[in-house]
């Protein structure tokens, strides 16, 4: 929300912020942001992802042995990976979201939230597309990169770490 400078007087913005603030407000004073970014929410997901796979390999019963140190940094390269796609779903729905909002109720309060959280995908091909119709195709289209970016980099680098352990 902050990359895509969303509205923070938002119910969406209002209630994540309320949600996360007791761990992000601490983490901030150890984190510095970076170019206006706050990078200490980032490191709390990735932390909370390496903690999700690690419980995981634990529960699974696998023994680190010998290669813990590869096994560690295998874990930490997953959960980077898994981080990034987490984030290509987020942006897949608040696409869904925007497109259906902007059929069914183009007023919502939610329609600012969705229209910048998407604006910066969609920009780059209503460039290059034009309307047809007055339908923009663009949403089309990126839903069609973020489904080959799930499908071809994330999938092969999910996989070639999991190889890993």
């Amino acid at each position: 929300l902050q990359w895509a400078r969303a509205p923070y007087r938002n119910p969406l913005s209002e209630f994540l912020q309320a949600l996360t603030d007791f761990m992000v407000r601490p983490a901030r004073r150890l984190v510095p942001g970076l170019w206006g970014l706050d990078l200490s929410t980032l490191v709390l997901a990735w932390l909370v992802q390496l903690a999700e796979i690690l419980l995981v390999l634990l529960i699974k019963d696998y023994g680190l042995g010998p290669a813990a140190g590869q096994s560690f940094a295998a874990a930490a390269l997953l959960a980077v990976v898994m981080i990034l796609k987490i984030g290509l779903y987020v942006v897949m729905a608040a696409v869904i979201v925007q497109v259906v909002l902007s059929w069914v109720s183009p007023y919502s309060p939610l329609m600012p939230l969705a229209n910048s959280m998407t604006r910066p995908f969609l920009r780059v091909f209503q460039r290059r597309v034009p309307p047809i119709g007055n339908v923009d195709l663009s949403p089309l289209f990126v839903l069609v990169v973020i489904q080959l970016l799930l499908m071809l980099p994330v999938a092969w680098l999910e996989s070639a770490v999991s190889r890993l352990f």
